[in-house]
């Protein structure tokens, strides 16, 4: 992920912020600065902490998802004077010009999505309904709030496939609730599919698997498999398979093996990637957790508590 807390940090967002004239892109103050996480195709994602008015009225050809973190984020859209406060979403419209900046002296932290509309339309595709348009750009969301922060979360990690179907699913889902298109009740659950995926995680939970697997075992889109596996299992495709990579790790540790070497031996990119599901998983780090282990084998070879 880079950093840069200079103006230069901005210049990355040309095509994020198109400019109506001019750069459309004010200096940095001092503090300030843009976190760019790995590009998914389709997707990018952005942190920014900054104070005053940053940027010029521009367009995107994206939406633009975000949750502020931090103070209040006003912005000028479709007319009005816009503010949001920490833990409202921010839904902007691909071609809506606004502007952008902080509202009070305290400065301003928040978190972005751009997503291409070709990722929702693919979506929604099969529904045969179009994009949703949401008319009030800031939203009290908790849910999908949530949603979009699974997204933005780990901006120093590539977004993996599996969680692109889930999440881009998810998104269309809530903001449906704000749009006036609404998606079509589920229907029966595609029990043989579902069950089909799931196996095939179990089998290959160790490397990644792709979307296209998935869809050429079960016979279902990548977004309706998704839908259909949350509804059975309570839970996406990729949450799934991250579960099996963390019980066959926890087996790994329970012989002995170091945390690196448990971390590539299940599909993890580093230890420090481990750590973080583990304890995201659990409550609790894995040296923590090994600490417990040692300290209820400790308590049973002493005959734990008397009993009467």
């Amino acid at each position: 992920m880079s950093q840069d807390l200079t103006p230069r940090a901005f210049e990355g967002l040309e095509r994020l912020c198109e400019p109506q004239g001019g750069s459309g892109i004010l200096s940095a103050p001092e503090g300030s600065g843009i976190l760019t996480a790995p590009a998914f195709p389709g997707i990018e994602r952005i942190e920014a902490q900054f104070s005053g008015n940053m940027f010029e009225p521009h367009r995107h050809d994206t939406y633009a998802l975000g949750v502020t973190l931090h103070g209040v984020q006003t912005f000028t859209y479709r007319g009005e004077r816009r503010f949001s406060l920490p833990g409202q979403v921010i839904v902007l419209h691909p071609d809506e010009e606004h502007d952008g900046g902080a509202a009070t002296e305290a400065g301003l932290h928040y978190r972005m999505l751009y997503m291409e509309p070709a990722l929702l339309m693919e979506c929604l595709a099969a529904e045969k309904i179009g994009l949703p348009f949401v008319d009030q750009p800031v939203i009290a969301d908790g849910a999908l709030a949530q949603v979009l922060l699974a997204a933005l979360g780990e901006l120093d990690r590539e977004l993996d496939e599996l969680f692109v179907d889930d999440f881009v699913s998810r998104v269309a889902g809530g903001l449906s609730r704000h749009s006036q298109v609404r998606r079509r009740a589920l229907g029966p659950v595609a029990w043989k599919q579902v069950r089909a995926a799931r196996d095939y995680l179990e089998a290959h939970a160790l490397r990644a698997v792709r979307s296209g697997e998935l869809e050429n075992i079960t016979g279902l889109d990548r977004f309706t498999l998704s839908r259909h596996f949350r509804t059975a299992f309570a839970t996406s495709p990729h949450r799934y398979m991250l579960m099996r990579r963390l019980q066959q790790a926890k087996a790994l540790m329970g012989e002995g093996e170091s945390f690196a070497d448990v971390a590539a031996a299940t599909g993890f990119a580093d230890q420090a990637h481990f750590i973080r599901h583990f304890k995201k998983a659990y409550g609790v780090t894995p040296g923590r957790w090994m600490g417990l282990q040692r300290f209820h084998a400790a308590e049973a070879g002493g005959g734990g508590l008397s009993r009467s």
